[in-house]
């Protein structure tokens, strides 16, 4: 309820606060002590009926998408509430928050808009940018998930519509993290849209001009990350959803410099390499025997093999040595030296080969072991390429990782059938069981919630001054040692997601114990680190 720290809000002004409103469980004494008499029902209930209530309204509901907005309005109305359903089931309610619903959420957000969540910084407020900030409720922000909408989920620069993904990623830092959700602020950066249907459309709430020259974006980024330094000194700027190029780069800029993470970058590079050091314990092989190849060099891609080689050398290569065992093709085919259209990040993975285009012919060539795809082209992974990958390998490790489905490089059931029973696959989103001649397989999702919110409850407790590589790798070591022989014995790759919160809090104890093994931490470490972690986490429940 209210504290002094609080404004006694009264009647209607306290079941409009999402943060206080407790609805059907105000007591008959509090009823009485703040004016909500005859404001409600008579019957006093508490969380758990309440959220029956809530599981009865969901299952009426036509589609994810009606039970996306529904919970949307039910996080205006009542906070508690709405974190204590998503943490009451968070495998049934991961993919109407986040992906794949978010697809859906966010080509349409414009036009579902209902309340505002978050802060839109324009391009408008530069040389305030500063002043606006002040303008958010919260002092103790300690994360905020900052996008441009420049490459959303496969759909491409969708602008302000990208805000879903900020909100829908810092709403899994609570319902699978427990990091308290006060702490959080989603942010657009709304710098205009290439999209012209989107500038077009008279319903749509971001800037109607294309994005700034470069030499500006730049000047208007660093006025934020500035910003963001004086108001918020100790929150973590989460990079999501930017155009590749801008990903790369910024996140090159800035690592060393403020607290931030790329979960498209990061949290795809170790939630795959969670899943590769996972089938690797099923072939009983090692990281160093490995040979990669990636069909897709983009921000994802390259994040990933960046990852690779970090994790490659921490085994013992050197850096050439684990580059040589990457290869990357991206929509202009292999990375190639006699390429002049590639990226400083990507030229020091160019091959010393012919250039090609031909995903079987480098899979020949190169002969992988592990096939990876982030591509966004949907049905890349032919059945021709599958067979060649189990010529090749015994076991071979197929991770068809782009969203949303339609993208994706193969299907479950595809890779399966096609390598006979037996791919060690995973891919972005979560496929059904699938049979295959009497036996039952498992597909994993490389779902990155596996990886960012254990990370950030680590970082919320710790509060290093960065985020290194090797602090993602042990994120991505944590998550695999969860995965326990008799699962690996059926295919699974990853923990079950209905033990998300568990897996998050185990994940974060490892990762805060290698933050302070490494010095980083800026708080005194605690005897019992796991009993700390816990004691800090949010609950969803009621005060008095």
């Amino acid at each position: 309820m209210p504290s002094a720290s609080t404004p006694q809000l009264r009647g209607m002004a306290l079941l409009n606060n999402a943060h206080l409103n407790k609805g059907t469980a105000f007591t008959e004494e509090e009823r009485r002590l703040y004016g909500l008499e005859g404001l409600l029902p008579t019957q006093v209930e508490n969380l758990d009926r309440q959220v029956e209530r809530i599981h009865r309204h969901l299952e009426a509901k036509p589609s994810n998408l009606e039970r996306y907005i529904y919970l949307s309005g039910l996080r205006d109305q009542n906070e508690t509430l709405f974190y204590k359903v998503l943490m009451s089931n968070p495998a049934r309610f991961v993919p109407i928050v986040y992906a794949p619903t978010l697809a859906a959420v966010c080509q349409q957000f414009s036009h579902i808009y209902r309340r505002p969540r978050g802060m839109y910084i324009s391009l408008d407020m530069r040389g305030r940018i500063k002043d606006v900030l002040h303008n958010w409720p919260m002092e103790n922000v300690r994360f905020m998930c900052v996008t441009t909408g420049g490459r959303i989920l496969g759909l491409g620069d969708i602008g302000v519509n990208g805000m879903g993904i900020p909100i829908g990623k810092l709403d899994l830092y609570t319902a699978c993290g427990a990091v308290p959700p006060d702490s959080l602020l989603p942010v657009q950066l709304d710098i205009g849209t290439t999209n012209s249907a989107l500038r077009a459309d008279p319903l749509y709430l971001g800037l109607r001009r294309e994005p700034p020259l470069l030499e500006e974006l730049d000047s208007f980024v660093e006025e934020f990350i500035e910003a963001v330094q004086e108001v918020f000194p100790q929150s973590c700027i989460h990079f999501e959803d930017w155009k590749g190029t801008d990903a790369l780069r910024y996140l090159k800029k800035y690592h060393d410099r403020v607290l931030c993470y790329n979960d498209d970058i990061q949290g795809t590079a170790a939630v795959t390499l969670a899943g590769l050091i996972t089938a690797l314990k099923i072939k009983n092989e090692s990281l160093t025997q490995q040979r990669f190849l990636f069909l897709g060099a983009g921000s994802s891609g390259i994040g990933t093999a960046d990852m690779l080689v970090s994790a490659l050398k921490q085994e013992g290569l050197s850096e050439q040595e684990a580059i040589d065992r990457i290869t990357l093709m991206d929509v202009n085919g292999l990375l190639e030296t006699s390429r002049t259209d590639l990226l400083p990040e990507q030229e020091r993975f160019a091959k010393n080969l012919p250039p090609s285009r031909d995903l079987l012919g480098m899979i020949k060539t190169v002969k992988p072991t592990v096939l990876i795809g982030v591509s966004t082209a949907g049905g890349s992974f032919t059945q021709d390429v599958v067979e060649e990958m189990s010529k090749l390998n015994e076991r071979p490790i197929i991770f068809p990782l782009s969203l949303p489905q339609k993208n994706g490089e193969c299907t479950a059931e595809q890779a399966y059938e096609w390598s006979k029973g037996r791919a060690l696959f995973a891919a972005g989103l979560q496929y059904p069981e699938v049979t295959y001649n009497d036996r039952t397989f498992y597909p994993g999702q490389a779902n990155n919630f596996y990886i960012f919110p254990a990370l950030g409850l680590a970082v919320y407790a710790t509060c290093p001054k960065l985020i290194t590589d090797e602090m993602v790798i042990e994120a991505a070591q944590a998550l695999a040692d969860q995965v326990d022989p008799a699962a690996r014995e059926r295919g699974r790759l990853f923990p079950p997601q209905s033990d998300i919160l568990e897996v998050s809090i185990t994940s974060a104890t490892r990762i805060a114990e290698f933050i302070f093994d490494k010095n980083a931490a800026t708080v005194e470490r605690p005897k019992d680190i796991r009993a700390w972690i816990e004691n800090l986490t949010y609950k969803p429940r009621y005060t008095d």
